[in-house]
């Protein structure tokens, strides 16, 4: 009988110890470096179970065995805590690394960076290629609303969602700067800042231009004058669908639109184009000018003038540039 207990002893020593020996080994593999060579991305759907989450880091090469990892996840009692998105493993973590990284929710950051003076349906074609978004936009925003600006995302985020984003921003700071406005503008609403901003937004790429253009355009306005914008010919011409790509002609600017602003006076009924922070604050606040009239320079800037005189002569500098320009 004492032999019997004895040995039974001995058989339960053996076995802890084989287990020990099962625990620490697999504890060792569960720590140790894993064997991904290059920084890699993983999505994890929403709903995944740790089975497939593992599959998923085994074939991305970011842990060499399955099993060890769904083992460590049950030891550390983390199978729950898991979250789906967009992960970044770095070279060489550990299973336990890479369950750390997963518990954390830290999903990738993504971009999406939209340039100002596009046009809502250029914004919104760009939204639809943009990968990582999910869903359509099913309330389509208007010409204007959208704020250009870099907006971040997660993979599977919504188009809708980040549309909504870029129209919040851009009411929040149509009313920040309409607050802070020069009295002295001629604009009665937000909304006819935000329609002469989109057109000073096509007319110049150059900052230091801005104020000195919505001055230009401001005093026309006070005096009466037609606006003359070639950007809203061009936009009624292609009703916002993308650039017209190619220049406008004497017959263009005769066109039948509410906006042309050679053909009517006052502002276009709506914007051409989603105007940047810059657009809008030169609007606010325009530079004090008495000019009346610019043209290209043909280096990207352009020629001012006070009277009809002198911009006819800058405009006749302007056609002999262009001239020879095509001639080369």
């Amino acid at each position: 009988m004492a032999r019997f207990a004895l040995r039974i002893v001995y058989l339960s020593i053996a076995l802890g110890a084989v287990l020990g020996g099962v625990f620490f080994w697999g504890y060792a593999q569960f720590t140790q470096p894993g064997p991904l060579a290059f920084e890699a991305t993983v999505v994890i759907p929403r709903g995944a179970a740790v089975k497939d989450i593992a599959g998923q880091l085994t074939r991305f090469g970011v842990i060499s065995d399955p099993l060890i990892f769904r083992l460590g996840t049950r030891l550390f009692g983390a199978d729950k805590d898991l979250r789906a998105g967009e992960y970044r493993f770095k070279p060489r973590l550990s299973p336990r690394q890479a369950l750390a990284i997963l518990q954390s929710g830290r999903t990738v950051v993504r971009r999406l960076t939209v340039a100002e003076g596009l046009t809502t349906q250029r914004v919104l074609a760009q939204l639809a290629a943009t990968e990582g978004l999910a869903g359509d936009i099913e309330n389509l925003p208007g010409e204007g609303t959208l704020l250009p600006e870099t907006y971040h995302f997660s993979f599977g985020d919504k188009r809708s969602a980040v549309v909504a984003r870029m129209a919040t921003a851009m009411s929040r700071a149509l009313g920040r700067l309409w607050d802070g406005r020069d009295g002295a503008i001629p604009l009665k609403t937000p909304s006819e800042a935000l329609i002469l901003a989109s057109i000073v937004e096509k007319e110049t790429a150059r900052p230091d231009e801005r104020a000195r253009i919505a001055g230009v355009f401001l005093n026309r306005l006070r005096q009466g004058m037609r606006l003359q914008s070639d950007p809203t010919v061009a936009y009624a011409l292609t009703g916002g669908a993308g650039p017209l790509g190619r220049a406008l002609s004497r017959a263009d600017l005769k066109f039948p639109s509410p906006y042309n602003t050679y053909l009517n006076g006052g502002l276009p009924p709506g914007p051409i184009s989603n105007p940047g922070l810059a657009a809008l604050a030169a609007v606010m606040r325009p530079a004090r000018t008495r000019d009346l009239y610019f043209v290209a320079d043909g280096a990207g800037g352009h020629l001012f003038a006070r009277t009809l005189k002198e911009h006819n002569k800058n405009a006749a500098k302007w056609r002999q540039l262009r001239k020879e320009r095509l001639s080369q």
